[in-house]
Parts: structure tokens; C-alpha cells; sequence
């Protein structure tokens, strides 16, 4: 049996349909065979797409599967615009100790004759250094004394330090630490106790641990609303979403991220509700960046622009499955216009540039239609979606997001790809993987909000012990939007 792939399944099917027609034209088919000859022809160019379609093994290169769950991590146009440019750093936290000491090594003697070399001026140096690394533990003991007045015989007390509450407490360098090992480094809490007790000789309780957290989760919500009153003042926002288990359920991280500001929020669910109780992209007028999630559509008030990285990869997809010519060509229009964009001084196309474009655009889908499977009727009494094929799906989008698809070029403050908020979820799900789910919502919140705060910071140039410090003191920390 001769082998088989599926451009030569296709031909002879094509080559069927042509030897149809033409018995059909010589009028050698009764008009009840062909109109049974053509449903089953229909039938089976839908299944042979369907079918074609899983032959082809999705990988992050030609689908949004994530780069967790296949062989090696690969992605299309990941450096494209849309991530913050990251400042220098603002130096090392308060409680740092440098110690340096400079030791010189004389020469007395020569090596080669053994003259003395007491009198001989030195010519130069050639250093050499080590650096190692000692842990203090500091402890800070405030004792205050208690008298007895010998006139009223009352008892008084001198007075503790404002940070000295009780009859034990840990200073804000020690939390910071313990909080950046926890969130920023998705250190377990067991790990953190064991690393703290091997670097001090003090094991704390989980409990400590979380009232950490809990005191600078409370201690951000000042800074949390500053920041989204700034990204509703930017004019491009990138937005996501992604599962996360809480209570050994599944609830959505959904992020915020513009400029130098990321804003990650928890819900339980994922559309239009969690949408409308987060309340950021109702009342937001700028252009929100998505992957075409629809409850996203459902806010007028913002323009779209949808992810170009996800529409190369399912453009691939279908050229590796079926070879279909329109989506090669969309494909390469998407990428030059990408490369053109970046290259333009004004990041954007001029209106001569766009109409040229959009003319291309639908050349393209106009010839896409002619080379997809038919769509069959839906049957009488029947109810509900029509099964169609993913190239199907994938045209109808792009025909029905044309703007959205294409903003990027017109807008310069959209960019081509939404990989900014995915970068900025990706902790979370790293973070997931190391602790399997959030005991309470609480400290999920919690969670988001300071791993929020650290990303921006971080955006912004800061040391994560030096922003933790700066939160817990009760410092304001100036929200800065722009790149």
C-alpha cells in the first residue's frame, strides 16, 4: 500500500471532486446522488481537517501551550516591546556591614641572588582578593529601671523604644529578609525556618512567619491603590490572567501591568465578574493588551490590541498542519509589520503605510476563505455551536478583530505582543509549583499585593530588602508609572 501524507490525501480528494464535477457537467449523475455525493464530500473534508489538525503535536512555538509542559522552552518575538526598562540599582539595605582590610606582602630578599631588598622603593603591586561571608546576628537589650519614689512610694518605670512593644521582637532587616525568602524567592515556609535557624540559631514559629507577611500586606494597601490610580493614567495597559489554587480550589491571579507598575489581583473567577469586582478595566480609557479573551470585549470604553506572539504561534500551527498558503502569508505580513514598526522613528505606521496594510490584511483573508473546509448547515432542530475546524476559528478572529489585530501598528503606545503580563505572571505559577496551593486566601492576597510591590520596585531599580524595609517603617514610596 503506497504510503500516505497529508498532502497527497488531499490532492485525492481534490482529484474526486474534480471528476465529479465534471460527470456532473456531462450530466451522467442524477441530482439525488450528487446532492449525496456532495454531503459526504463535505463530511470528509472536515473530518480530513479535524484529523490533519491532530497529527500535528502542539508546541509553544505554534500554540499557546505553555513551555512547562513540553521538552524546551521556546517562544516567537519574546523581546518584542512591552517590558519596563529596569533602572540601576539604589544601593545596598541600612543594616549592611562591609568590612575590608588590605594586607601588603613585603619582599625583603631577592628570590633569584638573595641581596636584600629593605631599601629598595617599591614599583608597584599586584593584587589579589577574597570574599567571604560572615553572618551576625545582632542583639539589641534595653533594659529600663524601675524605682520607688521614697516621697509617694509609687513604682516608675523608664521607658522602652517605640519599635520595643513587647518582651520580644525581630527588626524590620530580619523581616525583610524572611519576607523576600518567602515571597520574592518562593522559599516554603519549612525551608525558610530551617534556613533561618542554620544562619542564626533561632527557629521561628509558621506562625511568626505569616504575621510577617500579614504586617506588610497591610502596609502596602496605602501603596496598591496609588498604583492603580497610575495605571489608569497610562495609555496602554497589559492584561492576563492565569489559575491558581487556593483552598484546594482554583482561583485567577489577573495582572495589571503598565510602565514601570505591576498590579497582580485574586478572584475566584475569571470573566466578567472578577472583571467588574477588580473595577480597574471598567473604568480604564486607554488601550488594553490581551490574548482575545472575550470578557475583555465587552468594555467599549477601552480600545484592544491583541497579542501578536499568540497569532504566530496558531499561524504556524496551521501552516504545519495543513499547509494552507494564507496563513504563511499572514504570518510573514505580521512579522514585517512587527519589524517595521520597531524600526519606524515614531513607532507607528502613517496613514498611507496603514491603508496599505489593512489592503493586505484582507487580500490575504479574502484568499483564506476560499481555501477552508465549508462550513455544513446546522441540521433542523439542532442547537447550539457549530463544530467548525481551528483554522476556521482562527479566520473568523482575525476577520472579526481586524483593529485589534492591527493596533499595534497604528498606536505606538501598544505593542505587538502581551508577553509583558505574561512575564509578569510566571512567578506565580513558579511559586505554585514549589508550595501546591494557597492554605487561605489571605495570604494568596497577600501574596499577590507584596509580590506586586517587589516587581514594581524592582522595575524601578530597588533592592527588594531595602522596599520590604521602606513598607514596613511606614516610608512612602513613590509610585512612578512611566518607563
Amino acid at each position: 500500500m503506497a504510503s500516505l501524507d497529508k498532502a497527497s490525501v488531499r490532492e485525492e480528494v481534490a482529484r474526486l471532486k474534480a471528476d465529479f464535477e465534471q460527470l456532473s457537467r456531462q450530466g451522467k449523475v442524477t441530482p439525488e446522488t450528487g446532492t449525496l455525493f456532495k454531503s459526504l464530500l463535505l463530511i470528509v473534508e472536515l473530518i480530513l481537517s479535524i484529523f490533519l489538525e491532530r497529527q500535528i503535536r502542539k508546541t509553544p512555538k505554534n500554540s499557546s501551550l505553555p513551555p512547562s509542559q513540553t521538552d524546551k522552552d521556546e517562544t516567537s518575538l519574546s523581546r518584542t516591546s512591552g517590558s519596563p526598562k529596569r533602572q540601576p540599582s539604589s544601593g545596598t539595605v541600612a543594616n549592611h556591614r562591609r568590612v575590608e582590610t588590605v594586607t601588603v606582602s613585603t619582599v625583603e630578599n631577592c628570590d633569584v641572588c638573595g641581596s636584600p631588598l629593605d631599601g629598595v622603593e617599591c614599583t608597584g603591586h599586584e593584587r589579589r582578593t577574597k570574599i567571604d561571608i560572615v553572618f551576625e546576628k545582632v542583639a539589641e537589650h534595653v533594659d529600663a529601671e524601675i524605682k520607688q519614689c521614697p516621697e509617694c512610694t509609687s513604682t516608675v518605670k523608664g521607658l522602652f523604644p517605640a519599635d520595643m512593644a513587647g518582651p520580644l521582637q525581630y527588626g524590620n532587616g530580619l523581616k525583610a529578609y524572611l519576607v523576600n525568602l518567602m515571597v520574592g524567592q518562593m522559599l516554603p515556609l519549612a525551608r525558610t525556618r530551617s534556613l533561618t535557624e542554620s544562619l542564626l540559631g533561632e527557629r521561628l514559629s509558621e506562625s511568626t512567619l505569616l504575621n510577617f507577611v500579614t504586617r506588610l500586606h497591610q502596609a502596602l494597601e496605602g501603596w496598591e491603590q496609588s498604583a492603580i490610580e497610575q495605571l489608569m493614567r497610562q495609555p496602554a495597559m497589559h492584561v492576563d490572567e492565569s489559575g491558581f489554587r487556593v483552598e484546594g480550589k482554583n482561583h485567577w491571579i489577573h495582572v495589571h501591568a503598565a510602565g514601570l507598575i505591576t498590579l497582580k489581583r485574586l478572584h475566584r473567577k475569571r470573566g466578567k465578574a472578577a472583571i467588574e469586582d477588580i473595577n480597574i478595566i471598567p473604568r480604564y480609557g486607554g488601550a488594553i493588551i490581551h490574548d482575545c479573551w472575550a470578557s475583555y470585549f465587552a468594555y467599549d470604553d477601552c480600545t484592544h490590541g491583541l497579542c501578536g506572539s499568540h497569532l504566530l504561534r496558531e499561524l504556524t500551527f496551521m501552516v504545519d498542519a495543513h499547509g494552507y498558503a494564507w496563513a504563511r502569508s499572514m504570518k510573514r505580513l505580521l512579522k514585517e509589520t512587527a519589524l517595521a514598526v520597531r524600526q519606524a522613528p515614531d513607532k507607528c505606521l502613517d496613514d498611507k503605510q496603514y491603508a496599505k496594510l489593512q489592503k493586505r490584511y484582507r487580500t490575504i483573508l479574502t484568499r483564506g476563505e476560499k481555501a477552508l473546509p465549508p462550513v455544513p448547515p446546522r441540521p433542523t432542530g439542532k442547537r447550539g455551536r457549530l463544530a467548525k475546524s481551528e483554522a476556521q476559528n482562527l479566520w473568523e478572529r482575525l476577520k472579526r478583530h481586524e483593529q485589534a489585530v492591527l493596533r499595534f501598528a497604528k498606536d505606538p503606545h501598544v505593542a505587538f505582543t502581551n508577553n509583558r503580563a505574561e512575564r509578569d505572571l510566571r512567578m506565580a505559577k513558579v511559586k505554585q509549583k514549589v508550595s501546591g496551593c494557597f492554605r487561605t486566601t489571605h495570604y494568596a492576597e497577600a501574596y499577590c499585593r507584596i509580590s506586586s510591590y517587589l516587581q514594581t520596585m524592582a522595575n524601578q531599580g530597588y533592592n527588594p530588602l531595602i522596599a520590604i524595609q521602606m513598607a514596613l517603617a511606614g516610608e512612602s514610596v513613590t509610585v512612578s508609572g512611566g518607563e
